[in-house]
């Protein structure tokens, strides 16, 4: 039985490139560089993604600081009072 067009055994013959039309890539965007132009790509890069951030005005930073102050207190009171109770609660159990 014969194989079948395009099968594994006998590959197309649109398929077959001769070595001397194949491209070969030498590095592209990703070629190897010097460390320090890396670095400085890098930073480049770190400046123009703080660019697109919206940063909050100063009104909106003190109410954000603000109620983080605050939540901040009352997680700490919570855990004073748990810490007391528990406390409290293994003197009273172990003596």
């Amino acid at each position: 039985m014969a194989d079948a067009v395009g099968s594994i055994d006998t590959p197309d013959a649109q398929d077959e490139v001769p070595e001397a039309q194949k491209k070969t890539r030498k590095g592209g965007k990703r070629a190897k560089k010097g460390p320090l132009k890396r670095l400085a790509l890098f930073y480049r890069q770190i400046v123009a993604e703080l660019r697109k951030v919206v940063w909050p005005t100063r009104n909106q930073l003190t109410t954000y600081t603000t109620v983080v102050i605050v939540f901040v207190v009352i997680v700490i009171g919570l855990v004073t009072v748990i810490d007391y109770g528990l406390s409290h609660a293994a003197k009273y159990v172990f003596g």
